[in-house]
């Protein structure tokens, strides 16, 4: 499968989805990054920081959405990751704050949007099926 057997609309859903995810990391993480107290950045800052530097190369993905795939799989993956091991269990146990719980519903969106937005067959020929680099 080539880039070109990817279709129009579906690099428009991509660069659609790298807009809202750059756009909403900016809103979120940009300000606090700017102005923040030393608690703050004892607390939340490694995270902060890596979303932010996700952000600008989500970017990139306006240009090249093909090429940054594995910037939308990483934001599906970690989401599920932290559904699974940190908000169910909160969850379960009936130790939700507020806080937890909307990040849940914002990591829940993400979990629900983007593989409707993923071109599945061309992640499965380039990322599956199609043979690894050499190592030597």
């Amino acid at each position: 499968m080539t880039e070109d057997d990817v279709p129009l609309w579906r690099l428009y859903l991509l660069r659609a989805m790298y807009l809202l995810v750059s756009v909403g990391l900016a809103l979120s993480f940009w300000p606090a990054l700017l102005h923040h107290s030393d608690l703050w950045a004892q607390r939340r800052g490694e995270m902060a920081a890596m979303l932010v530097g996700l952000s600008f190369l989500c970017v990139w993905g306006l240009r090249y959405p093909l090429q940054m795939l594995p910037l939308l799989i990483f934001e599906l993956v970690w989401k599920i990751v932290w559904i699974v091991a940190f908000a169910y269990p909160l969850w379960q146990r009936g130790a939700m704050t507020p806080g937890v719980e909307e990040s849940f519903y914002a990591c829940l969106a993400g979990v629900v949007i983007t593989p409707l937005v993923l071109p599945w067959r061309y992640i499965a020929h380039h990322y599956v099926s199609k043979p690894g680099q050499r190592w030597r």
